[in-house]
């Protein structure tokens, strides 16, 4: 019966699959490095702008009309816009001056998609865990992933994730990636 089903089944499963994996990559929002994740209509989104210190990495909130208003400074500064999920996970995407991300952090009793969150960096990001694994004989647990482009520190356990990641290229002047948290 199993070799029945194998020859029939292969081949009538390879397709739908196929174009399920193609329909969902399609429909992915790449968030770092490109546009904020379009997020659900059970979420609520906020932002604030934070003028990084001078000669320092700490930010310093600023309200958006200030920030508008002083166009000296403005090119430094950056945007946080935190999404929380409905089922109660905290996405912070890190906005620079063109409105792209260049860094995301994460908490909450859910992993969020790290494929919609990464978009083309996670392939580096996968492709990193592999790495520790395996140097850590397939141990599960915190993975720091230490890319020439791509930053990614992520853990936690069941009900409780939390993880960071950035661009180290695209950071604004000022900004570290200790600051996206």
């Amino acid at each position: 019966m199993w070799s029945r089903f194998r020859r029939a089944g292969i081949s009538a499963l390879v397709l739908p699959c196929s174009i399920l994996v193609l329909t969902a990559a399609q429909s992915a929002h790449a968030a770092l490095g490109s546009a904020p994740l379009t997020p659900p209509s059970d979420a609520s989104v906020s932002s604030r702008v934070v003028q990084p210190a001078s000669g320092s990495t700490q930010g310093v909130m600023r309200s958006e009309a200030s920030a508008a208003s002083s166009t000296s400074s403005s090119s430094a500064s950056y945007t946080v816009r935190e999404t929380t999920f409905g089922n109660g996970t905290v996405v912070r995407e890190y906005l620079g001056a063109s409105g792209a991300v260049f860094g995301i952090a994460w908490h909450g009793p859910q992993m969020p998609d790290l494929s919609d969150l990464l978009g083309s960096y996670f392939p580096q990001y996968v492709a990193g865990v592999k790495a520790v694994r395996a140097a850590r004989g397939n141990a599960r647990g915190p993975v720091a992933v230490d890319g020439t482009s791509v930053m990614v520190r992520s853990g936690g356990h069941m009900g409780a994730f939390s993880g960071v990641a950035w661009l180290p290229s695209a950071l604004p002047a000022g900004v570290s990636g200790s600051d996206i948290q």
